[in-house]
């Protein structure tokens, strides 16, 4: 906040109070919310496989790329022997059909490229938004105009079918994974500038950005100075919700075989490869496909949460437990609450309060 803004604000202000932190404040309302908290324990559980995938199969003993032939049956078409899969003391999770590559490999090496695909796009997006949406909102009005016009182009574009397109031309030389990334944050840029474009427009017409003007700052140190620790909230927030879409863009641009190629392990062309074996070799298919369940599930629980700590205003989605702290806030302002079990909403049952102005009125009620 500008120098002068603030010294005008602090004039006659008590300052014996310590205030409360961002950051303090942030936690102090995200963990109220166990749900949050639950997926933020998951995510971090899964980001822990990624990093120490080389510490964890070398504990094991294996690696993602060694063939195992004696550990399938030819004469069964190429299904792993031995039960569940083939899971034993060397192989925690079986092996795959046909090569006998270690399961439990593959996908915490697959871990790696997954998430870091989606982190790499959603740098990218955020990047590329952020510049974009406050040169839009801080430019004149023929800039707005066509940054504006930009966006709205990039925004209507398919995701998939351009990304398609992009990496089908591309050699398959160039590193994959980074490919992808790129493809996925030059393509998806377009609502993080949308929402940083209308968060500037109203962010500038605030007194402190007005009394930096006053200053004689400059365009871009009000946007570094002023502005953007204002954007971080709703910036964050969407980077949040970001994350698991570019995860499941990536499983599927795998899917669809232009993404990341093999013998390079990932969640979404191990999916492809395991779509004819889900009968013979089930586990092949409910791995992967429940690795990539369980990490977009608990990213987007986790990016609700961080949306509504960032943004108290804002009701969760999640209404879980809810009614409880309802019911007990109530109950400690001396009113009934009715929770509804179908909807989970609240009612105050206002006879308490007809009871109390009876009271108060020598036994009539009030007919207020």
């Amino acid at each position: 906040m500008s120098e002068a803004l603030v010294a005008s604000q602090t004039a006659g202000t008590d300052l014996s109070v310590p205030a409360v932190s961002g950051a303090r404040q942030f936690w102090r309302r995200l963990r109220v919310q166990r749900a949050a908290l639950v997926a933020a324990v998951v995510v971090a559980l899964l980001v822990l496989v990624a990093l120490a995938a080389p510490l964890l199969t070398a504990i094991e003993g294996q690696d993602p790329f060694t063939y195992h032939p004696s550990l399938i049956d030819s004469a069964r078409g190429g299904v792993p022997t031995g039960s569940f899969g083939g899971i034993t003391g060397d192989h925690w999770l079986g092996v795959e059909p046909q090569t006998g590559r270690d399961l439990f490999a593959r996908l915490a090496y697959g871990a790696r490229v997954s998430l870091g695909v989606a982190l790499g796009a959603t740098v990218v997006q955020v990047f590329i938004g952020v510049v974009i949406g406050v040169a839009a909102g801080l430019g004149n009005r023929w800039v707005d105009q066509v940054l504006s016009r930009i966006t709205d182009i990039i925004v209507a574009m398919p995701l998939m079918i351009m990304s398609l397109a992009l990496l089908a031309i591309v050699p398959n030389s160039f590193p994959r994974p980074l490919l992808v990334a790129g493809v996925i944050g030059l393509i998806a840029w377009g609502n993080v500038a949308k929402i940083v474009r209308a968060q500037t427009l109203t962010l500038k017409e605030l007194d402190y950005v007005a009394a930096a003007r006053l200053s004689g700052w400059g365009t871009w140190r009000i946007a570094r100075r002023e502005l953007l620790p204002g954007l971080a909230a709703p910036v964050i927030t969407y980077s949040a919700l970001l994350f698991p879409m570019n995860i499941s863009a990536e499983a599927a641009l795998s899917f669809l075989g232009v993404g990341v190629k093999p013998p390079t392990p990932s969640w979404g062309q191990m999916l492809t490869a395991a779509d004819v074996w889900y009968q013979a070799a089930p586990q092949y298919l409910l791995l992967p496909a429940g690795a990539l369940f369980v990490t977009v599930l608990s990213l987007t629980v986790l990016g609700d949460g961080v949306r509504t700590a960032l943004d108290p205003r804002a009701a969760s989605r999640l209404r879980v437990g809810t009614g409880r702290k309802r019911e007990a806030k109530a109950d400690a302002s001396g009113k009934k609450v009715a929770v509804d079990p179908g909807s989970g909403r609240s009612t105050v049952d206002p006879s308490i309060n007809t009871i109390k102005s009876a009271d108060a009125n020598g036994g009539k009620e009030d007919p207020a």
